[in-house]
């Protein structure tokens, strides 16, 4: 068996604003750490441990060098690490179909959320909202239909009341195991659940997920071709990424373009964002 584990910040616990990053980077980087031991205790506790070959966590958040290699090669002697960017697939690089589960861990909700934590999707500079084939969605979504796409199921979430809201009150997707990391009082503030409760009932889940099985969760899937709608926040951004061949003009902020994988769409999300980003 398999695991694939894409880990983001602005839905952990202990964190609630941007700044924190560069300010207090070693309690930053321990929320992150943190996280991941109690999925690797989770994972540990199962009936199952023993079937588990590979563990990739990917570093799913901005550069994507935001985890130690070395620290979490002592958790588990089995986790593989993808670091850096840019890189295709971004926040899901290296998942294929030979992965049996998939967790997303810190995720947040998408653009516009009531009391969400750092609410955005992809990227905060310069996307207002996002839809595929006309559906709005956030990272959570968009990644687990990428990981849909190769027949993986995302079976446990882990990330702030913002994005609970989004993928189970609204049934964004419902059938996902959800674990509430903090309850967003606004965009830049939040109360912490207690550690060690937090750290059981992680534990706790992925054990459940493990040993309920992959067949117990439904693939997200969504119909191909893929029309990808971007919002961008201002008209300039929307002009530099209609620069790219294929995507079309739909009024002074939005653009659309159609793709024929989730692969695809995954990496032109990327790429578009990152030239809307060259200008304000």
């Amino acid at each position: 068996m398999k695991i694939y584990i894409s880990v983001d910040m602005e839905g952990m616990a202990g964190i609630t604003a941007p700044y924190q990053e560069k300010e207090e980077t070693v309690s930053f980087r321990r929320a992150l750490h943190n996280q991941i031991q109690w999925i690797i205790d989770g994972i540990h506790q199962s009936c199952r441990n023993d079937e588990i070959e590979e563990i990739t966590i990917s570093d799913s958040h901005g550069s994507g060098t935001n985890l130690s290699y070395d620290e979490l090669s002592r958790m588990d002697d089995r986790i593989s690490l993808v670091s850096g960017f840019p890189r295709r697939q971004y926040m899901m690089a290296c998942l294929d179909e030979t992965y049996d589960l998939a967790f997303l861990a810190g995720y947040h909700a998408g653009p516009g959320e009531f009391h969400a934590s750092m609410d955005h999707c992809f990227s905060g500079k310069t996307v207002a909202s996002l839809k595929i084939n006309g559906r709005p969605m956030n990272e959570a979504t968009a990644n687990a239909a990428l990981a849909g796409e190769y027949g993986v199921p995302v079976a446990l979430v882990i990330g702030d009341s913002g994005l609970k809201t989004q993928l189970i009150d609204n049934k964004m997707m419902p059938w996902v195991h959800f674990v509430t990391t903090k309850e967003s009082l606004s965009r830049y503030a939040a109360k912490y659940r207690p550690q060690r409760r937090l750290s059981q009932e992680t534990a706790a889940a992925v054990k459940e997920v493990l040993e309920s099985g992959p067949d117990a969760f439904p693939p997200y899937r969504l119909d191909a071709p893929f029309t990808l709608t971007i919002e961008f926040k201002s008209t300039s951004m929307a002009d530099m990424a209609s620069q790219i061949p294929g995507v079309k003009r739909l009024s002074g902020t939005e653009t659309e373009i159609i793709c024929q994988t989730l692969e695809e769409l995954e990496t032109g999300i990327l790429a578009m964002t990152g030239l809307a980003g060259q200008i304000g």
